[in-house]
């Protein structure tokens, strides 16, 4: 959660499982748009000697689609391969790091991207390095400097990062898996418990990014930069993909599988938690397969979200209204599937077209907002730069979910219905207590080191 082992078989197959997509206008530059893809979920920073990497069997997707059929229009992939440099020795590094084509690193990295438009493919960049882990100290020393050399440019405005960060979501997963309670509301619980602040489960774990920046004029319809929010073609939807080969077959020479035929694609992730909460636990796999443009058998989930009616249940008395309604939740339809129709929120949109479709949907005419003003409440809160308006890192997904789901924008489109009182405070107590976010491109965090890393303390009463 967001999409950190969301479904049963990708929590088989964590170096394929996308964790979260970001995309927003860049606060560097609001000519240019940052999209982010996460995966391989809650990497812990000392997972040595083996330590966590790209899949050389994996094709990396992100996906734009500009012209309001759900379809990708523009697919940015990413192929890595891994080298070994002695294989005569277990260490993932016999020295300090001091570079990224430093002999010390015994397994680098490398990728190509590319750019498919038109059924055309075009390699942008080729043989890229991607950075060691964050091991500690003695081999990776100045871990800032080491990762920055792992930002390339590839032209035309763009720049590329790929590798380990500082996973940037935060929820408390103990809590809300353990019979649907947010520490902050314990006491209101049907099984009532002392009140307390949220715990971050995502605390101290990595993830690996792939981050791409590129031209707004790169990802519109007819290569305009809009300027007017209303205007359709300044909406783009996106998402990430990660793929393997339709079968499989293990190699006993090379002591490893080897992929054949066509591509299939096993994980995906629009918006967060989409999979994870709305999506049944026995189709959550069939959904990870199925393109986005296939949501329409999903949509009945959307409509009537199981939590609504387990908020009720779970919270006697405190969301009357809630377990009183009984429309189909035409609000959480434009926000996950459709995008914000002109009309619903003053001066905004970011309908995409009637195709039903789980895509972050940016706005790219909406100017990005100062990271220090930033409203993790995102558009709910005023904030129009911030979700459900594309996801930018500082976004608070799950409290802007939880009050969505709780009702909290139901009169958005239906004036007639009050929200109960605690669907605008829901929360689960929690922030980004990982590494800080950057200024500054890929913008995640520094990844944890191994030697830094304290274990928890964990209990089993």
């Amino acid at each position: 959660m967001s999409s950190h082992r969301e479904a049963p078989e990708i929590a088989k197959d964590p170096a394929a499982d996308g964790t979260d997509t970001y995309a927003f206008v860049s606060p560097e530059n609001p000519n240019k748009v940052i999209l982010i893809a996460n995966f391989i979920p809650l990497q812990q920073p000392n997972g040595g000697p083996n330590f966590y990497e790209f899949a050389d069997d994996v094709q990396y997707e992100i996906h734009v689609s500009n012209k309001g059929t759900s379809e990708p229009d523009i697919t940015y992939q990413f192929r890595f391969r891994t080298q070994v440099r002695n294989p005569k020795t277990f260490l993932y590094n016999t020295g300090q790091i001091t570079n990224i084509s430093d002999e010390a690193w015994n397994r680098p990295q490398f990728y190509t991207v590319m750019k498919v438009q038109g059924g055309r493919k075009q390699v942008i960049g080729r043989n890229l390095p991607v950075p060691p882990v964050n091991v500690g100290p003695r081999s990776t020393p100045n871990y800032g400097d080491l990762a920055d050399q792992a930002t390339h440019r590839l032209g035309n405005g763009r720049k590329v990062f790929a590798g380990q960060r500082a996973d940037a979501f935060h929820v408390d997963l103990g809590s809300i898996f353990d019979l649907g309670a947010l520490r902050p509301f314990n006491e209101a619980h049907v099984i009532s418990m002392p009140e307390m602040n949220g715990v971050n489960s995502v605390q101290s774990y990595n993830v690996h990014t792939i981050a791409l920046q590129v031209n707004i004029t790169e990802l519109t319809r007819d290569g305009s930069k809009p300027d007017d929010v209303m205007d359709p073609k300044s909406v783009i939807g996106v998402w990430a993909t990660a793929s393997r080969r339709k079968s499989r077959m293990w190699n006993a020479n090379q002591g490893k599988y080897t992929g054949m035929g066509p591509w299939q694609q096993v994980s995906r992730l629009g918006n967060p938690l989409f999979n994870e909460v709305i999506v049944p636990m026995a189709e959550k796999d069939n959904w990870n397969a199925s393109p986005v443009t296939a949501d329409k058998r999903f949509a009945k989930y959307v409509a009537k979200p199981e939590l609504q009616g387990l908020l009720p249940a779970l919270y006697p008395g405190v969301f009357p209204n809630l377990a009183a309604y009984d429309k189909p939740r035409a609000d959480l339809d434009a926000i996950l599937l459709t995008g914000i129709p002109e009309g619903v929120v003053p001066g905004f949109q970011n309908y995409t077209g009637p195709v039903k479709a789980d895509m972050l949907r940016l706005n790219v005419a909406v100017p990005p907002t100062a990271p220090a003003d930033e409203n993790p409440i995102g558009l709910v809160a005023g904030d129009a730069a911030g979700f459900p308006n594309g996801r930018r890192l500082g976004d608070d997904v799950v409290a802007i979910e939880l009050r969505a789901v709780a009702g909290a924008t139901i009169p958005l489109v239906d004036p007639s219905y009050e929200p109960d009182a605690a669907a605008g405070a829901l929360t689960d107590g929690t922030s980004n207590t990982n590494a800080p976010l950057l200024d500054r491109f890929p913008f995640l965090g520094l990844p944890g080191g191994g030697y830094q890393t304290e274990p928890g303390t964990t209990q089993a009463s």
